[in-house]
């Protein structure tokens, strides 16, 4: 057995005792509107059970799932009236640019909407023939959107591939607003219930488009990579963005209820009440529908089943916390992986979800985080030359 399978086999046994189902993550963070006391106990719901065939999974368990998410995000693309918004993604500004020994350094705006163009740092690699894969990397809560070139950037562009550097709207959005003065308010004044994680992804879909307008692009081999916040988007983009080829999710804390903030109103905003839902009219009503029950009975393992077949790596700084990795994803979040890999092993292909759980920490990089995405990538959308 190999180093790699070996360590997936350890992480299985982590996640769950032989013979039984994988838990849910116990919640730890302070400021969940659904403290959910005894969660950890609770099985993380199969999403083969029942399902016959690959044949039934795909013309209904899939679909399923998919309208459930849908509903909770509101939509995934604009509605018709709203496409007015959104124009060529090709009209991009020049700002500069700069040769570097291997790449070409340019900076961008992209007009992600008519009126909101988005800054970006393009590198373009030297030195490499015909059309190349592309990586788009989103940066975190804290540094800017150049951040990316030197966690995974210059690696990458060293290595053939076409990278565009970013940032979630939630960072820098129109009139300079943010996640803390409202950014995701202004997404619902124009486009209606649309949350920002579904946002995220369509905005990420925007880059892609323009990447793969570009010569140098192969636009069957764009990857995504985000850390932190931009982890958190990656999980969302790796479901809903069929143009991303390969997904890596850096530390975005896995479980939807566990030790960080997916309820906050710049992701997936909770407990707004929408008159348009059902139940108690709020998003943790569709994912927690019977509240006397502890846990969750959708989470985020059903969004990695959605990426499927499509590769998608999970990387997690935390391997010695078992139910408290605060921001990093830990022992538990294996369990989510190993319900979402049952979904990988209908399809046949249970090598394309990868869960690399390290002790780097929460950070971009690291020894067995770096180990972990670059393979990933030279895996999935290698073939350089």
């Amino acid at each position: 057995m190999t180093p790699a399978l070996l360590a997936m086999a350890l992480l299985a046994a982590q996640a769950a005792p032989a013979g039984e189902a994988p838990r849910q993550h116990k919640v730890t963070s302070r400021r969940s509107p659904a403290p959910e006391p005894g969660a950890e106990n609770e099985a993380i719901p199969s999403l083969v059970e029942g399902v016959r065939s690959r044949r039934d999974w795909e013309r209904r368990k899939r679909p399923e799932l998919l309208r459930f998410w849908t509903q909770v995000l509101g939509k995934l693309d604009p509605a018709p009236a709203d496409q007015r918004w959104f124009g060529d993604v090709s009209r991009v500004r020049e700002l500069d640019r700069r040769e570097t020994e291997h790449y070409t350094r340019i900076h961008l705006e992209i007009p992600l909407e008519t009126d909101f163009y988005q800054r970006h740092l393009l590198l373009v690699p030297k030195k490499f023939k015909g059309r190349r894969p592309a990586v788009i990397c989103w940066t975190s809560t804290t540094p800017d959107y150049t951040a990316p070139e030197g966690w995974w950037g210059a690696w990458l562009a060293e290595r053939g591939f076409v990278v565009l550097t970013s940032w979630s709207f939630i960072r820098s959005y129109r009139d300079g607003s943010n996640y803390s003065t409202g950014a995701q308010d202004k997404v619902y004044e124009r486009f209606g219930r649309w949350l920002p994680m579904a946002k995220m992804v369509y905005d990420a879909r925007r880059e892609a488009r323009y990447l793969a307008g570009l010569p140098q692009v192969d636009r069957k081999r764009i990857g995504f990579i985000g850390f932190s916040l931009g982890a958190k988007a990656a999980v969302y983009v790796g479901a809903f963005a069929p143009e991303i080829a390969a997904t890596v999710a850096l530390d975005p804390h896995i479980a939807v209820n566990g030790s960080t903030n997916w309820y906050a109103p710049w992701y997936l905003d909770w407990t707004r009440r929408w008159p348009e839902l059902p139940g108690g009219g709020t998003v943790l009503s569709l994912l927690n529908p019977d509240p006397g029950r502890p846990g969750f009975e959708h989470d985020h393992h059903e969004l990695m089943a959605l990426a499927a077949p499509r590769p998608f790596l999970l990387i997690g700084g935390a391997s010695g916390r078992e139910a408290d990795g605060g921001d990093s994803d830990d022992r538990q979040s294996g369990g989510y992986v190993e319900r979402a890999r049952e979904v990988y092993r209908l399809l046949g292909v249970p090598d394309r979800l990868e869960f690399a759980l390290t002790a780097d920490g929460h950070k971009p990089n690291g020894p067995a985080i770096d180990a972990a995405w670059q393979g990933f990538f030279m895996k999935h959308l290698g073939g350089l030359h």
